[in-house]
């Protein structure tokens, strides 16, 4: 694995922390493949029941690597009309490298130890929720360097705040501190910035003790409503509930509740 992205695991909670300090973790095209290389293997692995991301440093990530934007701009202004087509499936490519978090079976949260900007702030609006520092930056910021918003910006951020916020922040590029982002449903709580990590792997533990095979089963259902009717969803719903009536894990979770105890579920 490149030494951009660093993989540690807790019983079943695996953290990965971007790591190129120097540079605030900005995102390269090396770094999205280690990342996609590794977030492939671990939705392999059923064992692993939620994923912890984080920044190594002052920054969760600043954003996309500047000699790749310049590279782009430069190309394409060495050929207009002419380059843009192979800039857009080139920036199609990078965004995937990283949104492939999405892919992960499993929840994920985001720790946001410091700066999210632009793709940085792309990349943890891709996880599943978002734990920030007080004093951590955030925003979408494409507008101030002259480019389109990319990496699911303008599709995330609407569902996430309503479309008249998420159209302020991205004409604007403003960013907002970690207390605004939690008023405004950017995150879901700010705390100081030597705590968010512990905080987010404990909530990543508070999931894991849970049935993973159900924990599963609500993030596909969470992610078929964004086009789901009202019908459908709960035709899912019964679905998944009769799945997991024949399983072990919900028998334990009953006997459970019945002995007074705390459950031990197997993921079967």
């Amino acid at each position: 694995m490149s030494d951009l992205l660093l993989e540690s695991r807790d019983g079943d909670v695996v953290t990965l922390r971007l790591n190129d300090p120097d540079k605030l973790n900005a995102m390269s095209r090396e770094m999205g493949l280690a990342f996609r290389d590794v977030v492939g293997r671990l939705a392999l692995d059923d064992s692993i029941r939620a994923v912890v991301l984080t920044g190594v440093g002052r920054a969760f990530s600043a954003g996309g690597d500047l000699q790749m934007l310049q590279d782009q701009a430069d190309a394409g202004a060495a050929a207009p009309g002419r380059a843009w087509r192979g800039i857009r499936d080139e920036m199609s490519r990078f965004y995937r490298l990283f949104l492939s978090i999405r892919d992960l079976p499993c929840p994920t949260i985001a720790a946001l130890n410091g700066a999210a900007i632009g793709a940085g702030f792309c990349v943890a609006l891709g996880c599943d929720f978002r734990l920030v520092a007080h004093e951590a930056k955030l925003g979408l910021n494409f507008t101030r360097v002259g480019v389109h918003p990319g990496m699911a910006a303008t599709w995330n951020l609407p569902r996430l705040v309503g479309p008249g916020l998420a159209a302020e922040l991205l004409y604007t590029s403003r960013l907002v501190e970690g207390d605004e982002a939690v008023r405004v449903g950017l995150a879901n709580r700010a705390m100081p910035r030597d705590e968010v990590l512990g905080a987010a792997q404990a909530a990543a533990a508070e999931i894991a003790a849970n049935a993973p095979l159900a924990v599963r089963a609500v993030k596909q259902a969470l992610r078929r409503s964004e086009t789901s009717s009202l019908e459908d969803q709960l035709q899912f719903e019964a679905s998944e509930q009769a799945k997991n009536f024949e399983s072990a894990d919900a028998h334990e979770g009953l006997a459970a509740i019945r002995e007074k105890r705390a459950p031990r579920f197997q993921g079967r």
